[in-house]
């Protein structure tokens, strides 16, 4: 789809009809920046780079990021974003995901995936032995 095709843009220029200009976007950046106080020397590509990362820790697969993203290469788009921490810590091997099977399968589990209190066996030989 050409730029002529589209009538409407997400950040649309001065001119009726076309986009803002890279130079203009790069400008409102910095504005906002100095705005914010932020006081690292970063550059508009940090929104780009940060899209990329925001979709692959929301699970977007990186096939789609590199289309967005207009990356000839997948190797473009890994080198661009970056693995969280979160997201490795999250990843759950066959084994551990067999040990949770078991374990659910055993035990009591609340929505947040902790362990209700089970009363102990001592506890119920205990009221079934005292006296109505």
């Amino acid at each position: 789809m050409g730029e002529s095709a589209i009538k409407v843009w997400l950040f649309p220029g001065q001119q009726a009809g076309k986009p803002l200009t890279e130079r203009s976007a790069k400008k409102v950046f910095e504005q906002a920046l100095a705005r914010s106080g932020v006081n690292k020397t970063i550059g508009i590509h940090s929104l780009r780079h940060s899209f990329a990362t925001h979709l692959l820790e929301s699970g977007v697969d990186s096939r789609y990021i590199q289309e967005l993203l207009g990356h000839a290469s997948s190797r473009t788009t890994e080198r661009y974003t970056h693995v969280s921490l979160r997201n490795i810590q999250q990843i759950e091997s066959l084994l551990d995901r067999l040990m949770r099977q078991e374990i659910e399968k055993k035990v009591e589990l609340d929505g947040k995936g902790r362990i209700v209190e089970q009363p102990s066996a001592g506890d119920k030989l205990d009221r079934d032995l005292k006296p109505c």
